[in-house]
């Protein structure tokens, strides 16, 4: 198959970084793929990959008439069977770039906390949670009961919806990868941080989703640190920066030491986890800290904090490795104490997640399943079934037209959230 990768951004992040290492996996399988996009870090990423990569303009709207036709050229001149947009707009501007054509198939992937309503139902779609995808075909299929009576159903296929866990690239993020460089550059060995235990933190400073949290353990770590040899170390960058840095001020303060330290964005993170005694984080990034073999604190929102466990995975495999409402400081302050006392049982969680993820999220599966999603979506769109494309594609251009009204209203507001579908994950999913 000739693909054509279309990741949301090329910022360091979870769902673009998870589609540079699907697009080399599945390359690896045999097949041609050419990931077109931004510009940004992660472009370098997949030069080093060893895949074409095709630049978008920056200057446009999202998704774009201009995007469509710059994708549909591509897929006349260059013969791709598949165009695969990651997260809303890339996968809407793929579906009309395929169009009705029976030898192009398009697919989207989203790896956000919950899936735009009117991504066409239609759409061959993966999601990263069985618990999403759960939510997506109960929101399809009530969807088309109350079609039924008003004359405006549509198709309900379950086979249109996938659940693809975030893969994780264990040749690449492995225990005893290099951190010396890291640790110099950061001045995470001063003599006078000799024995301290990094808990870190990987994540962009936005307020959508780690904000809340990433402060919560400013805080708890600024207390602790004045009894316990503990320092969080935040690596990360974005619009929330300066807050962090304010509150992490403090906690120094507080602590009478560095008991919190900002590195800023790295384009490649694997040293930051490699350093780490203790991992903190959410989705994609929690998955990345297991292959580094360190115990894993699971952070959500409004309170959210649990360790990974035995008991406790089963949650996170179900709902995706995120939580909605806990006791914030209270919860991570007393896992921490925990974790700081009990070397033994560090190792022991270490050793667990790793195996957890070997298990079970490898790249090389990921890209079995990502492959046959492809060998699927272009099946169905040779097979011709496809009656509801054209009121799919109505209500598809309708709610975006809704969706941009509404933001452009929140944004007059100052209420606009920067995470498109991200911001508070959507609780319904979490039930």
């Amino acid at each position: 198959m000739k693909i054509l990768v279309y990741p949301h951004a090329m910022e360091l992040g979870g769902s673009q970084l998870n589609a540079v290492e699907l697009a080399g996996a599945v390359r690896d399988l045999g097949h041609q793929v050419t990931v077109i996009s931004d510009p940004g870090p992660l472009v370098q990423r997949v030069v080093d990959t060893g895949l074409e990569h095709i630049q978008l303009p920056t200057d446009r709207r999202r998704p774009s008439p201009a995007t469509v036709r710059r994708l549909r050229s591509l897929v006349k001149e260059r013969g791709f069977d598949v165009v695969h947009g990651y997260e809303w707009p890339p996968g809407v501007e793929a579906y009309f770039a395929a169009g009705r054509r029976r030898d192009v198939a398009a697919t989207c992937t989203v790896m956000s906390m919950s899936v735009a309503p009117f991504l066409p139902a239609d759409l061959s779609l993966a999601v990263g949670t069985a618990q999403i995808r759960l939510s997506v075909l109960e929101q399809r299929f009530q969807r088309r009961r109350g079609g039924r009576h008003s004359g405006r159903g549509f198709g309900f296929d379950p086979g249109l919806v996938n659940l693809l866990e975030p893969p994780v690239d264990l040749a690449a993020n492995r225990p005893g990868h290099p951190t010396d460089a890291f640790r110099a550059q950061h001045g995470l060995d001063d003599a006078e941080d000799a024995g301290l235990l990094d808990v870190v933190v990987v994540c962009r400073l936005v307020p959508e989703l780690k904000l809340e949290g990433v402060l919560t353990a400013v805080d708890v770590v600024g207390e602790l640190a004045r009894e316990l040899p503990l320092r969080l170390v935040v690596v990360g960058d974005g619009s929330a920066r300066e807050q962090v840095e304010a509150r992490a001020a403090a906690a120094n303060d507080r602590a009478g030491r560095r008991a919190v330290v900002l590195t800023g964005a790295l384009d490649d993170p694997r040293p930051a986890y490699a350093a780490a005694s203790v991992t903190l984080g959410m989705g994609g990034s929690a998955l990345r800290a297991l292959a580094f073999g360190q115990p894993l604190i699971v952070q959500g929102e409004e309170g959210f904090f649990e360790l990974l466990t035995p008991e406790s995975s089963r949650t996170f495999l179900r709902q995706g490795w995120y939580g909605l409402g806990g006791d914030g400081a209270a919860t991570l302050a007393r896992i921490l104490r925990v974790l700081a006392a009990d070397e033994a049982r560090r190792k022991e969680l270490g050793d667990y997640g790793l195996h957890l993820v070997a298990e079970r999220f490898s790249l090389e599966g990921a890209a079995l399943l990502q492959e046959a999603i492809y060998l699927d979506a272009l099946e169905r769109a040779g097979s011709g079934r496809r009656p509801r494309a054209t009121r799919e594609a109505v209500r598809t251009v309708a709610g975006v037209v809704a969706h941009k009204v509404r933001r452009r209203r929140e944004r007059r507001r100052g209420t606009l959230a920067t995470d498109d579908f991200n911001a508070l994950a959507n609780r319904e999913t979490q039930r």
